[in-house]
Protein backbone atom coordinates (compact mmCIF):
# COMPACT_ATOMS: atom_id res chain seq x y z
CA UNK A 1 0.00 0.00 0.00
CA UNK A 2 1.53 3.23 0.95
CA UNK A 3 5.80 3.06 1.68
CA UNK A 4 5.45 6.24 3.62
CA UNK A 5 3.65 4.89 7.24
CA UNK A 6 7.06 4.45 9.31
CA UNK A 7 6.68 8.22 10.85
CA UNK A 8 2.82 8.75 10.64
CA UNK A 9 1.64 5.25 11.42
CA UNK A 10 -1.79 3.93 10.58
CA UNK A 11 -3.09 7.53 9.49
CA UNK A 12 -0.92 7.15 6.36
CA UNK A 13 -4.27 5.42 4.91
CA UNK A 14 -5.28 9.03 3.84
CA UNK A 15 -2.79 9.85 1.72
CA UNK A 16 -2.45 13.22 0.89
CA UNK A 17 -6.04 13.46 -0.13
CA UNK A 18 -6.43 14.78 3.88
CA UNK A 19 -4.01 17.87 5.37
CA UNK A 20 -1.87 17.13 8.12
CA UNK A 21 -3.86 18.81 10.56
CA UNK A 22 -6.37 16.43 10.28
CA UNK A 23 -3.84 13.62 9.90
CA UNK A 24 -2.45 14.89 13.39
CA UNK A 25 -5.82 15.03 15.12
CA UNK A 26 -7.05 11.48 13.74
CA UNK A 27 -3.59 10.13 14.81
CA UNK A 28 -3.97 11.07 18.31
CA UNK A 29 -7.48 9.89 18.74
CA UNK A 30 -6.42 6.57 17.23
CA UNK A 31 -3.32 6.41 19.68
CA UNK A 32 -5.25 7.63 22.68
CA UNK A 33 -7.69 5.01 21.47
CA UNK A 34 -5.55 2.17 23.03
CA UNK A 35 -5.31 3.52 26.43
CA UNK A 36 -9.44 2.99 27.12
CA UNK A 37 -10.32 1.03 30.39
CA UNK A 38 -13.47 -0.04 31.62
CA UNK A 39 -14.70 1.72 34.93
CA UNK A 40 -15.98 -1.31 36.79
CA UNK A 41 -12.90 -4.08 35.96
CA UNK A 42 -9.93 -1.31 34.41
CA UNK A 43 -9.66 -3.92 31.26
CA UNK A 44 -10.07 -2.62 27.49
CA UNK A 45 -13.19 -1.31 26.22
CA UNK A 46 -14.62 -0.77 22.61
CA UNK A 47 -16.92 1.15 20.89
CA UNK A 48 -20.38 -0.56 19.86
CA UNK A 49 -21.71 2.92 18.57
CA UNK A 50 -21.28 6.38 19.18
CA UNK A 51 -21.29 6.76 22.80
CA UNK A 52 -21.93 3.41 23.66
CA UNK A 53 -19.20 1.24 24.83
CA UNK A 54 -18.56 -2.55 25.83
CA UNK A 55 -15.93 -4.39 28.23
CA UNK A 56 -13.97 -7.39 26.55
CA UNK A 57 -13.82 -8.48 29.92
CA UNK A 58 -17.11 -8.48 32.15
CA UNK A 59 -19.27 -7.63 29.36
CA UNK A 60 -20.73 -4.06 31.09
CA UNK A 61 -22.07 -1.46 28.14
CA UNK A 62 -22.27 1.79 29.32
CA UNK A 63 -22.73 5.29 27.69
CA UNK A 64 -19.12 7.49 27.59
CA UNK A 65 -18.24 10.01 24.64
CA UNK A 66 -17.95 9.73 21.18
CA UNK A 67 -14.18 8.74 21.10
CA UNK A 68 -13.38 8.27 24.95
CA UNK A 69 -15.22 6.48 27.27
CA UNK A 70 -15.37 9.62 29.32
CA UNK A 71 -16.21 12.47 27.84
CA UNK A 72 -14.54 15.67 28.92
CA UNK A 73 -17.85 17.36 30.09
CA UNK A 74 -18.68 14.68 32.47
CA UNK A 75 -15.20 14.57 34.23
CA UNK A 76 -15.72 18.44 34.48
CA UNK A 77 -18.89 17.96 36.49
CA UNK A 78 -17.62 15.38 38.28
CA UNK A 79 -14.88 17.79 40.10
Amino acid sequence: MYSHTKRIGSVGRFGVRTGKKIREEMRKIEDDAKNNVCPNCAKKVTRKAVGVWECNFCSMVFAGGSYFPVSKKKSQVEE
